[in-house]
């Protein structure tokens, strides 16, 4: 069991360090994250015809762009070459949420992957509505699964 009171990210000097995963196996990791973007009905029925073109088509590109990109992001985070990278929109009472699955053959996880493929994807559709909504709002980003390497299966319990 690891060290509970030392950070994995910090050094013996207590300064920030990419973690050394060059000993791991490679294996397949899974990760799923979501988040919600809370929007009005009539800007919900207009997704698809919005001014600046179909807010759902860019935003899934923006999704998937940015999990690639995960490492330009967030700083201690390793590059993965990720196998697969799905984001999914689910129309909610409120509004919107957005569902991002990612898959890697990698030696650490692809949590943070899902994260950012979820928060570009919010962003990008916020950024397709705002002409027509200002008052937006992003909110709920969560992991909701991982599966793979040492620490084993995890999902939220709702």
């Amino acid at each position: 069991m690891a060290d509970e009171t030392r950070f994995s990210h910090l050094d013996d000097r207590g300064t920030a360090r990419m973690v050394d995963v060059s000993a791991k196996p490679v294996t397949r990791r899974l990760a799923r994250a979501s988040c919600r973007v809370r929007l009005a009905p009539a800007t919900l029925d207009r997704l698809h015809a919005m001014p600046k073109g179909d807010a759902l088509a860019v935003a899934r590109v923006a999704g998937v762009q940015a999990a690639k990109r995960t490492a330009d992001w967030i700083p201690l985070a390793h590059p993965l070459p990720l196998d697969r990278v799905a984001i999914e929109f689910v129309r909610v009472a409120d509004g919107l949420r957005i569902e991002s699955e990612v898959v890697a053959t990698a030696r650490t996880g692809a949590e943070m992957e899902a994260l950012v493929g979820c928060a570009a994807a919010a962003l990008a559709l916020y950024d397709m509505v705002k002409a027509v909504e200002r008052g937006a709002t992003v909110t709920d980003l969560r992991l909701d699964a991982k599966s793979g390497g040492s620490s084993g299966d995890w999902a939220r319990g709702e």
